[in-house]
């Protein structure tokens, strides 16, 4: 692996930054985007049953806004229980904003990598390709050690290029998809909870 970074140069080393970068933010929304993080099973179930028998309390509230993005999204419907269906609403999409915010961390520099990194495959290519050319000598004959070394750092550094943006791209698909996903059961949930307390639903 080592004799592949030498034989690909210097800008090599940009496209692994990026790789690094890339695979460290993976991992993370990998483990930050699940779904019992985010939406636990049963959550509005056990939360409108504790409301029904309990009412609203401080404590419960604490629990439920601390559990997860969904719990806090519930909790501030439930700060508001006592006031109109409109600024109960109003409160749960302000919450609603913030933990959206929260749930797309990342993922624009994810895309920003998926576009950049075949950029940085492309300034390796230029970079060989002028290597390639400086390799000329006055009377015309190459060098044929600086040749291939300029030519190898033209494809090594187009290959990992595209090597890298691939599955960055890929994931961050994967990611929005499943960001928009959870977005849209947060909201359905949090009308189901604002009908249940104002009496449209049972």
């Amino acid at each position: 692996m080592l004799a592949i970074i030498e034989a690909a140069g210097w800008p090599i080393w940009l496209i692994i930054a990026a790789s690094i970068a890339t695979v460290t933010i993976i991992i993370e929304r990998m483990l930050t985007l699940r779904q019992s993080q985010i939406l636990p099973k049963g959550l509005l179930a056990s939360v409108v049953q504790e409301y029904r028998s309990r009412g609203v309390s401080a404590e419960m509230l604490a629990k439920l806004s601390s559990s997860s993005p969904l719990g806090r999204v519930l909790s501030a419907g439930l700060k508001n229980v006592r006031s109109s269906r409109e600024i109960m609403k109003e409160s749960i999409e302000e919450v609603g904003s913030s933990v959206s915010h929260e749930l797309e961390r990342y993922l624009p520099m994810l895309g920003t990598l998926a576009a950049v990194t075949p950029l940085l495959g492309l300034f390796g290519t230029v970079i060989g390709m002028i290597e390639i050319f400086g390799s000329q000598a006055p009377t015309g004959a190459a060098n044929p050690a600086a040749l291939a070394h300029g030519i190898s750092v033209a494809l090594y550094n187009t290959a990992f290029g595209i090597i890298v943006a691939v599955p960055a791209l890929i994931f961050y698909r994967f990611f929005r998809s499943k960001v928009d996903s959870y977005l849209v059961e947060m909201e359905q949930q949090a009308v189901k909870l604002v009908e249940i307390v104002h009496g449209d639903r049972n």
